[in-house]
């Protein structure tokens, strides 16, 4: 799980727990300008592709987190429930994409939206 607050300018991202072992991150920095779309999606964490690993660890049906590549993207997950997850559009960043589950989707949402607005304005 990832713990999200906004610090100045920026979003960040703590992984929780174990989850910094099974991920090889244990925190991620990102400017708000970069975030470009914030949104819940428990249907981006199901299935058992999520692309080609580059590092971390994928437990189909379990676990999946760290980096992987998909259809041109990098993109950071982190993930075991998808009822609790929400993915976030970057630009200008190495990860294209966050897949994360958060404690409460919809306060997290909130946040970020309340940040960058709706739509990444």
């Amino acid at each position: 799980m990832v713990e999200i607050s906004v610090a100045g300018e920026k979003a960040v991202f703590e992984v929780e727990g174990l989850d910094k072992m099974w991920s090889l991150r244990s925190r991620l920095e990102i400017p708000l300008a970069h975030i470009t779309g914030v949104h819940a999606d428990p249907a981006a964490a199901r299935g058992w592709y999520h692309g080609l690993r580059l590092l971390g660890s994928n437990i189909p049906g379990i676990l999946t987190a760290g980096t992987f590549h998909r259809d041109g993207n990098n993109v950071f997950w982190d993930v075991h429930d998808p009822e609790r997850t929400i993915v976030l559009d970057l630009d200008h960043e190495f990860y294209d994409k966050l897949i994360i589950e958060v404690d409460d989707p919809a306060n997290a949402v909130a946040l970020l939206e309340s940040r960058i607005g709706p739509a990444g304005d």
